[in-house]
């Protein structure tokens, strides 16, 4: 399930309990912000292109001249940044106009250039692509409609997916190798990932080179026996179409899915045993190229294993194993060394750290410590035999780069400003590009070396600030509040005239799955904005990241398990509640709103919570679980079949009698993800209880709800004046 706010324009305040501050109003202009504005993109600010680093101090950029029509991928030295040299420019491409993708190869004298996409799920899609070589500048055509092309470690052979099955093109001999040929629609998948493995476990392209190119390890689904689930599209003919999509609901049957080797000199598979497992997360080559690691996890998903295979003879040893009370987060930071030993990440010591392991399994060192978490793992430096990564060990709200050797000695804060800091490393780890932001101040881009020492400024976001000056923002007030014997994190928007012997209504947003973070001290996204405009008409807005967010440890995370969202609703209401005994708060008059998980939160909370919420506003909500997708559901709340009363005791569906207030349900009848039948259910449940509500079903939208002219504003037209009515308007 994908969070779909990233909340900002926080003011830090440390170890503040129950207790605000109220930031400076000077220099807050006049003028009020619109939905127009917000949606037309007034308020976004300039950005980078996403750069891939190259070989040596170098990266490259994807630009594209509006005047010229050309598109060029461009290199650049990150010790200058400047432009060494245009790689590819499209027009000097005869059989192709223009592309927007492209990938290089391991020594980087090839390309491939993709164009023509047609977009499937939320990572997927498929493309017409083209192979480049720089040298001699030729343009060759690998395939159309097809999907993950990626050149062999050798140069001389680039696979790929389509229709399910996966190919090989041989360059040295001109030769089209199909290893597989059983790959059906809806039945079976090579090579690529099911609906569920892509959304939940964030990958599509499920085979890899070894790094001698001799072998190709990919997985195999079989989801002839999942169940189906179809939609209707409205379309613009007279009759709709279905999309039929293969979609494993909590409980009931995956994909068998099967790790298979390759081998290109006899062009034989082989099926690898791993034992007793139901998902394959990750696959990974070590650097010993006959050593693939596999991952397998359970369906509890609360016992990984890793698995080295032997891709000659095809056997498997354990390499490690970790298992959790709970689960065990699946990530990308598995980086093997040069003489293979490993750095992995864990929580096993309750908080989420940097570990050194030997090819063996053994512990060398526990390379990170403390009462923190590790949020990102840039690399490792072999030379200097130091680790970067990014962490919150500078408040839970904040992200900080750091430096640290591989026995955990000399840890170094790397990046100079408190707020949000992400780290774009060169492949070499001798500079990066830092990505600023905080509460105050809109991203700033700037250079710096491996060392911490900031070398210029590349992009500043002066105007953006400027602009802002002039209308009627406010800044937000972080504190936390003590909430069921917890320290929460929380900000506050408050109306620029604000005059605490009035009362005002107050709106809570939340999100609050499992890990997530709506708390945070970066920049500003379009809800803030949003959130300001309401304001301005007189609402304070508040947002509380209760039980089962992130980023302040395992067992604060983790302690919803198998009770989702009965914590979180609480968290809320006792929140909504506290918030009332103060003295400018309007009691009768709360909100609540959110979106995916926030909206069934929402939803949860306006219900169980009818005597302090009055309103609220649900968008694309789950309203059971068991309409849900087995690896997110179950992670959290093991199968229905096991534990039906964590499904059905924090269903809206099964108390939707409970509705005293103004409700709003949003979904789009499009929605892959969170179907639109959790609406349809709601509705049913209202209507059976005879409660009067609001609803804005949106033909052929998916989750997000965006696509097509003025849809956003349009919806969000719909939700301000519904709180214009019930809240503002219901003093």
């Amino acid at each position: 399930m994908k969070k779909l706010f990233i909340l900002a324009t926080i003011l830090f305040l440390s170890n503040c309990k129950d207790k605000d501050t109220t930031a400076s109003n000077e220099n807050i202009g006049s003028k009020e912000i619109t939905l127009e504005e917000i949606w037309n993109g007034t308020f976004s600010p300039d950005g980078m292109n996403a750069l891939n680093s190259m070989n040596g101090d170098f990266y490259s950029l994807l630009n594209y001249d509006k005047d010229t029509k050309e598109t060029t991928v461009d290199k650049y030295s990150y010790q200058t940044l400047e432009k060494v040299e245009t790689i590819v420019n499209s027009k000097n491409l005869q059989d192709l106009d223009g592309f927007s993708s492209y990938s290089f190869n391991a020594d980087e004298t090839k390309l491939i250039l993709g164009t023509n996409f047609k977009k499937i799920f939320r990572r997927s899609f498929k493309g017409t692509f083209y192979a480049y070589d720089i040298a001699s500048k030729k343009l060759s055509l690998i395939g159309e409609d097809i999907q993950e092309p990626i050149f062999s470690p050798d140069n001389k052979k680039i696979a790929y997916a389509k229709n399910n099955d996966l190919f090989i093109k041989d360059f040295a001999n001109n030769s089209l190798i199909q290893v597989t040929k059983d790959g059906k629609k809806n039945s079976i998948i090579n090579g690529v990932t099911d609906w569920v493995y892509e959304e939940e476990f964030g990958f599509v392209r499920a085979f890899e080179w070894s790094k001698d190119s001799k072998s190709l390890a990919f997985l195999r689904f079989d989801e002839s026996e999942v169940p189906t689930f179809s939609m209707d599209i409205v379309g613009t003919g007279n009759y709709p179409t279905q999309q039929v999509l293969k979609y494993p609901k909590a409980g009931e049957k995956n994909a068998d899915v099967a790790l298979h080797m390759f081998t290109i000199s006899n062009k034989r598979t082989k099926k690898i045993a791993l034992g007793n497992y139901e998902y394959i997360p990750r696959i990974k080559w070590s650097n010993d190229a006959n050593i693939l690691v596999a991952t397998t996890l359970n369906r509890h998903q609360n016992d990984l294993k890793l698995h080295k295979v032997n891709a000659t003879n095809g056997s498997t040893t354990l390499l490690l194993n970790e298992t959790d009370k709970a689960y065990v987060d699946i990530h990308d930071n598995l980086t093997f060394l040069a003489d293979n030993s490993f750095i992995w990440t864990s929580e096993k010591d309750g908080f989420n750290h940097i570990y050194h392991y030997d090819f063996y399994g053994k512990l060398i060192n526990q390379v990170t410590k403390g009462k923190w978490e590790v949020t990102n793992y840039y690399g490792f430096n072999k030379d200097k035999k130091t680790i970067y990564y990014q962490s919150v060990e500078n408040g839970s709200i904040n992200r900080g780069i750091y430096s640290i050797d591989l026995d955990g000695n000399n840890k170094k804060l790397l990046s100079k400003k408190e707020g949000t800091n992400y780290a774009a490393f060169s492949t070499n780890l001798n500079y990066f590009i830092n990505t600023y932001s905080s509460a105050k101040t809109p991203p700033i881009y700037s250079l710096y070396t491996a060392e911490g020492e900031m070398l210029k400024v590349i992009k500043e976001n002066h105007k953006l600030q400027k602009d802002l000056l002039d209308y009627k923002m406010s800044p937000k007030e972080f504190s936390t509040i003590e909430i069921n014997g917890n320290e929460l994190n929380m900000w506050m928007i408050k109306p620029v005239d604000f005059d605490e012997n009035k009362k005002y209504p107050l709106l809570m947003f939340q999100y609050s799955g499992p890990g997530s973070q709506q708390v945070a001290n970066k920049w500003n996204a379009s809800n803030d904005y949003w959130h300001n405009m309401l304001a301005q008409k007189g609402m304070i807005v508040a947002c509380v990241d209760g039980r089962g967010t992130g980023f302040k440890g395992s067992d604060f995370k983790k302690s919803t398990y198998l009770n989702l969202v009965k914590y979180e609703t609480e968290d809320q209401i006792a929140a909504a509640k506290k918030l009332a005994e103060r003295s400018y708060i309007d009691k009768n008059n709360i909100g609540i709103w959110g979106w995916s998980f926030g909206g069934h939160m929402s939803t949860n909370s306006l219900l169980k919570g009818n005597d302090i919420f009055t309103t609220a506003i649900a968008v694309a909500p789950v309203t059971s679980w068991r309409f849900y997708d087995t690896v997110y559901t179950e992670r959290f709340l093991r199968t229905p079949q096991e534990n039906p009363a964590g499904y059905d005791e924090n269903s809206p569906i099964n108390y939707a009698d409970k509705l005293e207030g103004n409700y709003l349900l949003v979904h789009g009848t499009g929605d892959d993800n969170v179907h639109v039948q959790n609406s349809y259910r709601m509705i049913n449940a209202l209507i059976k209880a005879n409660k009067q509500f609001d609803m804005f079903i949106v033909p052929y939208r998916t989750h997000g709800i965006y696509k097509g002219k003025n849809m956003r504003l349009n919806l969000y037209t719909k939700m301000t004046n519904f709180l214009e009515a019930h809240l503002l308007n219901n003093k």
